[in-house]
């Protein structure tokens, strides 16, 4: 399971609770549900999901970005509060580059980190409504993401290629979640490249997900191992925004995972790191990477799960 943090702002962001409190406030005064202010804005030119309104009303995350910053004033109308009401409440951005590594925003934070009853809903859809649930039959045993950041920070695309080995006969799919976490984008075009093509998929774009059926182009029994690549594109430009991040989560232990980050030429990073943390553990283990001269950079895993492994970048 793989994805982008969460929409277009920050996470965990100390001093957000004076203008999440305020929007709590008029929200509730407004007497209008997360959904209906979602859809008057989406009216008016403003795609901003119900999540990021949830995030923002929590402290979780604040608007930070143009469009976002737009939408609040547009949301300041729709809720009937003074104008620069609530942008006056919202923070600065935090510093970026090797200073404010002391400040540096939290990888997801805890497994599952999807939206659970989206994720059950697709599941539904493509016929698998007790896939997280079931014993596992397929060992994910060698894991290679290769992410291409487009010249205006956005995810161009992800292509990944899996090793497999069954433990039980008769195997012949794998499933595959992907969180966009920015459901303002269409969701991405997903190509499958080698050993298996794309059964029955579906998608929720009000919260960024995609579920599939990676279909093996043979069926595998137990003790073999098999492998498969598969992509997952975007249009752009504007391509849909990653904060800085690309992470993978894992609900079980891997052998090897390898995750690696590419950058257009205008986009070299100033610094790279590395992070990991698992399931229980509320400590975030921290690494500075080097960018190679390819204007890469690349971290690996070993024996690792489960939790959140991922590349974040200034």
């Amino acid at each position: 399971m793989a994805g982008p943090t969460a929409d277009d702002s920050t996470s965990g962001i100390p001093g957000n609770q004076d203008f999440a409190a305020a929007l709590r406030s008029a929200i509730s005064k407004s007497g209008l549900s997360l959904d209906r202010i979602q859809a008057r804005l989406r009216s008016r030119g403003f795609p901003i999901s119900v999540t990021a309104l949830s995030y923002w009303q929590s402290g979780k995350r604040q608007p930070e970005r143009s469009g976002s910053l737009a939408a609040l004033g547009e949301l300041e109308k729709i809720l009937g509060v003074s104008p620069g009401s609530l942008l006056g409440l919202v923070k600065a951005p935090r510093p970026r580059g090797s200073a404010s590594r002391s400040a540096e925003p939290a990888p997801p934070n805890s497994t599952l980190r999807f939206d659970r009853p989206a994720l059950d809903a697709l599941l539904r859809r493509i016929g698998a409504p007790n896939a997280l649930a079931e014993p596992q039959q397929l060992d994910l045993i060698g894991l290679h993401d290769s992410c291409e950041i487009a010249a205006d920070g956005g995810q161009r695309s992800l292509t990944t290629r899996a090793v497999f080995q069954a433990n039980a006969d008769g195997q012949r799919s794998w499933l595959l979640v992907f969180n966009q976490d920015d459901p303002a984008s269409p969701p991405p075009r997903l190509q499958a490249l080698r050993n298996c093509r794309v059964g029955k998929m579906a998608t929720d774009e009000q919260h960024g997900l995609v579920a599939a059926e990676l279909l093996f182009d043979r069926e595998i029994n137990q003790h073999e191992t098999f492998l498969i690549e598969y992509s997952l594109s975007n249009t752009g430009p504007p391509f849909p925004t990653c904060q800085n991040t690309n992470w993978r989560e894992f609900r079980r232990k891997i052998r090897e995972y390898l995750l690696e980050v590419r950058f257009a030429t205008e986009r070299t990073p100033k610094s790279c790191w590395q992070y990991q943390r698992g399931s229980s553990d509320e400590t975030t283990e921290w690494h500075e990477l080097a960018i190679d001269p390819a204007n890469g950079a690349h971290a690996v895993a070993l024996d690792f799960g489960p939790g959140v492994f991922g590349i974040k970048w200034e």
